[in-house]
């Protein structure tokens, strides 16, 4: 099951998981590095996530935040957007992001606002 997360609200959803990874492909590889990115003006900035990370950004900007969830059978959010190398940093642009967890984790933890298993507001 995957909910939509409104762009303007991934600020809000972060401050609802802990530290997060960061993927990035280079020739068919994906590397991933863990990540507590900030928000910053429209993205999120990564800090230094390492020389690896950079070398694969130079070949393809693609990248996926995976934020998995704290409570068992909670949701994760995943982010997809274009990284821009800055210094030693990476700004993160959003351009999706869901929170999904497989129907086989359904039993998972309820919204407080009870809305049920899979109709988790993100704000």
């Amino acid at each position: 099951m995957s909910i939509p997360v409104d762009l303007g609200d991934i600020t809000d959803a972060l401050q609802r998981f802990g530290s997060g990874y960061l993927l990035t492909t280079k020739d068919g590889r994906v590397k991933v590095v863990t990540v507590d990115p900030t928000p910053d003006g429209g993205g999120l900035r990564v800090t230094a996530p390492g020389k690896g990370t950079l070398a694969n950004l130079a070949g393809n900007p693609a990248v996926t935040l995976v934020f998995p969830p704290l409570d068992r059978h909670g949701h994760s959010m995943l982010v997809d957007g274009t990284a821009t190398v800055e210094g030693a940093d990476v700004l993160v642009v959003p351009r999706s992001a869901v929170l999904h967890r497989p129907a086989a984790h359904a039993d998972g933890p309820l919204p407080d606002d009870g809305c049920g298993h899979d109709c988790e507001p993100v704000a």
